[in-house]
């Protein structure tokens, strides 16, 4: 009779126990952020610092623009930062994908041979530049050509992703490119390149990587927007402030070394706010892209940069 009593307590504690935990754990909501393998996508690594209770952070690393920006199309995640370039070609391809803040200024540059003899823009002519088509840097980089009187026929143009820069310069498979951070950091620090220019002189200025969603989380879940974003906010101006962290946290997560870190940092601004002159530079962005024929059309900008959610 005793142990039919035990058991029976036994029993009723543990159902009792796991009426408790359930709610608990199913108030956890897990929101996947898709970044690329670059120190202007580190913010979301910071994310865990400033989550209020009840959700989780699951950082997603993505090797290209593309890729992120596909994942936020499939709701593979629930919010993805990259380039601007490939936010704008999917929604102008008429894909549910907005903007929902800014994630980095900065961070790009164009790297030449330190022993190239390239010592001007125009230098450019006619030797081998390693471009990724489709990101910002492409976009970027045409801007300046104009800006020069030149065009991609005065280049040799080389596909080349970010991650791969570095190495071919060093190789000597390619003259100068036109990369995003740590590439150029790398470069310089192995003694084998130097920065021509920081491209940000044009209308575009240093306008880079956005964070974006699916159309449908902005109407159906708004909520988790508002959320989202505060987090965002703190952790991007925590990372900012905290040079030391960053530099860290960019050894811990992607495997750069202190000094290119720190070099890196310098040229990249964590950031998070939409305002007027931003929302300028990114449809001249767009205008851009639409000129080359990167793009039929231009995305409908009332819907594909949301600021109704912008922290304040």
């Amino acid at each position: 009779m005793l142990s039919r009593r035990l058991l029976l307590a036994s029993l009723t504690y543990s159902a009792l126990a796991l009426s408790v935990a359930t709610p608990a754990q199913a108030a956890d909501k897990v929101i996947k952020v898709g970044t690329l393998k670059l120190i202007h996508g580190i913010t979301p690594y910071f994310y865990d610092k400033f989550t209020p209770a009840g959700y989780k952070i699951e950082v997603i690393p993505f090797e290209t623009p593309t890729d992120g920006k596909n994942a936020v199309v499939t709701k593979s995640v629930d919010f993805g930062t990259y380039g601007l370039a490939a936010a704008t070609l999917g929604a102008a391809a008429g894909e549910p994908v907005v903007i929902v803040a800014p994630t980095c200024n900065g961070g790009m540059a164009i790297v030449v041979g330190k022993n190239s003899g390239i010592g001007s823009f125009k230098g450019l002519q006619g030797k081998r530049v390693g471009i990724l088509p489709g990101s910002t840097q492409e976009a970027v980089f045409n801007d300046r050509l104009k800006s020069e009187g030149m065009t991609l026929k005065d280049i040799k143009s080389v596909r080349v992703s970010f991650s791969e820069m570095a190495g071919a310069l060093e190789r000597g498979d390619i003259d100068a490119y036109v990369g995003a951070e740590p590439g150029p950091s790398i470069s310089v620090t192995r003694g084998v390149g130097k920065v021509l220019e920081f491209p940000y002189s044009t209308p575009t200025g240093k306008v880079n990587m956005v964070m974006t969603t699916h159309a449908d989380t902005v109407k159906k879940d708004p909520e988790l927007v508002k959320v989202f974003l505060e987090i965002h906010r703190k952790a991007s101006e925590y990372a900012m402030a905290h040079r030391a962290e960053l530099v860290q946290m960019a050894g811990a997560k992607l495997g750069f070394a202190p000094d290119v870190a720190n070099l890196a940092a310098d040229n990249v601004e964590l950031t998070w706010k939409i305002d007027e002159d931003w929302i300028t530079r990114s449809k001249y962005y767009g205008s851009l892209m639409l000129e080359r024929k990167q793009i039929r059309k231009l995305p409908d900008y009332s819907s594909f940069i949301v600021t109704g959610f912008n922290p304040q």
